[in-house]
């Protein structure tokens, strides 16, 4: 790979991958994030965001922590995108497919980040009746179960993953989970998306859809 194409990786975020995965399986991965991604060539279009094809990268552009690279190179179509959104998609790619993110030059592991988890989308605030049969209401705000803790937040612009609840959505809000067991916190997600028909994401607003989603790959 040539200097500018480097000097062109490093401008966005790119997910840069062990091995080369085919367009089924960057479509299926980022339909977790957007519903209604779609093929474009041998690119994917998310929303308002381009996942380019993999090329394959020198080891350098991850500074030789991987054998092989293939990058993903993350590009808005048009304006910068809301909320992260590109880089959520080149993390939670690099995430499911055991790579690392490279964004701005700096190269980070989205499965050494601390502090986030999964949460459960609802089309309008909860009420602490509502959540009585799975969490122990704290204050007006917090809930737990067991070490596990919960927050109910307003949810923060519109993640495509949650599209189908907006026609009926009143105020979407989010139930934030925290604990350190990923895989109890996945399960709980699911089990409040299934009580009160919202959607269980991941913290890059990723559906899940089994609780080892929270997992990175062995």
């Amino acid at each position: 790979m040539g200097w500018m194409a480097k000097r062109r990786l490093r401008t966005g975020p790119t997910a840069a991958l062990p091995a080369k995965p085919d367009q089924a399986t960057l479509l299926r991965l980022l339909r977790l994030a957007d519903p209604g991604a779609r093929a474009d060539g041998a690119d994917v279009v998310a929303t308002d965001v381009r996942v380019h094809a993999p090329v394959e990268a020198e080891p350098d552009l991850v500074g030789g922590v991987l054998e092989k690279v293939w990058a993903c190179r993350v590009t808005a179509e048009g304006p910068l995108p809301v909320d992260f959104f590109d880089l959520f998609l080149a993390e939670g790619l690099a995430f499911r497919l055991g790579g690392l993110v490279v964004c701005r030059g700096e190269v980070s592991d989205p499965s050494d980040e601390e502090g986030g988890g999964p949460a459960v989308i609802l089309p309008a605030r909860p009420s602490a009746e509502d959540l009585a049969p799975l969490l122990e209401q704290e204050d007006e705000f917090t809930f737990t179960a067991g070490e596990v803790r919960a927050a109910v937040v307003p949810q923060r612009g519109q993640p495509p993953a949650v599209a189908e609840l907006l026609p009926f959505a009143v105020e979407l809000t989010a139930v934030e989970l925290r604990g350190d067991e990923p895989v109890k916190l996945g399960a709980l997600a699911l089990e409040l998306s299934e009580a009160l028909n919202g959607v269980a994401v991941d913290r890059r607003r990723f559906r899940i859809e089994a609780a080892e989603d929270l997992l990175p790959p062995e």
